[in-house]
């Protein structure tokens, strides 16, 4: 069961538990929970509708005596759904059966958790991965849309590569990073997300096996594992992956793909080096090993730019390259690009028709105003500045309250600082304090699933106040693990 999106209203003359009563009731009625519906404990229902546990004590109460549900041992209370009306018509289909058929898996327990924490808006989000929405220009984006502008805005469908204006846009703009590319050669996506999936549906084929660093955001994914491939880690060091057996590991087990962020990497906000970089490519160019470059990050750098992309200085169509706007003009407008070879674009282009038939030209249009008319640039300007002082801040904080109990990278840019514990903890066991405290946190085990030393922070998103008050009771709840 999702997290509930109702509240009851407090300045109604109905009593709340009678407005709880009512709502959950018209959701079994209606056959919105399903026989075999799990309904959340008593606490997280209290919580979830901001109401004293002993209210929802009599909502289950009233609707247990009404047959609607049934507390069962070892499965909690689930729907049941035993009143007459229900028993003696056609029983309805079991939805749990349909649900456990599917073939793409569900989100980790703790990421589904973290999904529907981050809408609640007493939480201290010390984890997420996005900017906060200070930082997202709106305003000036209503004034794109409301200018009159020489490229028309158009509500059709667009061509299966997306706007063409966009992909020129974005052409001119990879020419800053390096990258010489055609339109023809591009692909707009939804977010890199539906890039990855475009490539586990289009490129690969069941059992393939794809390298990642580890730990590494594609772990808190299940995109790969649900189109049946393998995924395999690669550890980490200051420099990046490690890459003395990457040839040796491609044989072994016959690796596909092999997917890196080398820029400010996700979670740990590593770089990887100019020189690893380059072996990096000669490796896997000697070895025929394909690129997924997950390039999000690659503009938010602080003090200097990055080294150029791998696909910068890929001379062989090795590199598959992603780029997004996702992570600096706003995560709602789930425009993102792929560029790599003309026949795996052409590809995958002609799977996004089939899936979505194209992303929304609204978003499009956007992205190409911002590209070309100079704004993005100074939007990212700005961003940067603002990103820096977040950070600075973040390891002012650290420094003063984490110093006896943790270490910690220093990131040149990105979004994230890779907190590594001075002992093993349960990841689980502190995250469930964490929200009872207020506070929302990503733990490591989510990018590994060994991991029981390591927070991915971010400070992108928690104003000054959240992040100075959240890291605080973190720091508590650290020293006071074994309470």
């Amino acid at each position: 069961m999702s997290n509930l999106e109702w509240v009851p209203n407090r300045s109604s003359q109905l009593p709340l538990h009678q407005q709880i009563y009512a709502y959950m009731k018209r959701k079994i009625m209606n056959g919105e929970w399903t026989i075999g519906t799990k309904i959340p404990p008593q606490r997280t229902l209290a919580l979830q509708f901001n109401v004293n546990r002993s209210t929802i004590v009599t909502v289950l109460d009233e609707l247990v005596a009404d047959g609607l549900i049934q507390a069962k041992v070892g499965r909690g209370t689930v729907v049941m759904n035993n009143t007459w009306s229900i028993i003696s018509s056609t029983p309805p289909p079991d939805w749990r059966n349909y649900v456990k058929s599917g073939t793409y898996q569900p989100n980790q327990s703790i990421i589904q958790d973290i999904n529907n924490a981050e809408s609640r808006p007493d939480i201290i989000r010390l984890g997420t991965g996005e900017l906060a929405p200070e930082l997202l220009p709106s305003e000036k984006m209503k004034k794109v849309f409301l200018q009159n502008k020489k490229h028309p805005l158009s509500l059709s469908y667009t061509e299966p590569k997306g706007d063409l204006y966009l992909r020129e846009q974005i052409c001119n703009f990879l020419k800053t990073k390096g990258i010489a590319v055609t339109p023809a050669s591009i692909l707009i996506v939804s977010g890199g997300l539906q890039a990855l999936q475009l490539i586990s549906l289009g490129l690969l084929h069941k059992g393939s096996t794809i390298f990642h660093e580890t730990p590494s955001y594609l772990t808190s994914i299940n995109l790969f594992q649900s189109a049946g491939m393998n995924l395999f880690g690669i550890p980490m060091e200051n420099e990046g992956m490690k890459i003395d057996l990457l040839g040796q590991l491609k044989r072994q087990h016959n690796g596909a793909l092999l997917y890196t962020i080398p820029s400010f990497h996700n979670p740990t906000g590593v770089s990887i080096s100019k020189t690893r970089r380059k072996q990096l490519l000669d490796v896997c160019s000697k070895e025929r090993l394909p690129i997924i470059e997950d390039d999000v990050y690659g503009d938010l750098w602080f003090e200097q730019p990055e080294p150029k992309p791998l696909k910068a200085t890929d001379q062989q169509g090795l590199v598959l390259y992603m780029g997004s706007m996702s992570k600096t003009l706003g995560p709602g407008l789930r425009i993102g690009w792929l560029v790599g070879p003309e026949p795996a674009i052409d590809r995958l282009s002609d799977i996004k028709m089939q899936t979505d038939y194209g992303s929304s030209t609204l978003s499009q249009y956007a992205v190409a105003e911002w590209l070309a008319s100079g704004l993005y640039e100074e939007h990212l300007h700005h961003i940067r500045k603002e990103l820096k002082i977040r950070r600075d801040l973040t390891l002012q904080i650290l420094e003063k309250y984490f110093s006896e109990i943790a270490t910690w990278n220093i990131p040149k840019g990105g979004f994230y600082i890779w907190l590594k514990l001075n002992m093993d903890v349960s990841m689980n066991k502190l995250f469930k304090k964490g929200l009872k405290e207020g506070i929302l946190i990503n733990p490591g085990n989510i990018y590994d699933q060994n991991d029981s030393t390591h927070l991915r922070l971010s400070f992108s998103y928690a104003t000054a106040e959240q992040l100075e008050q959240g890291l605080i009771k973190l720091a508590d709840l650290i020293e006071k693990r074994n309470d």
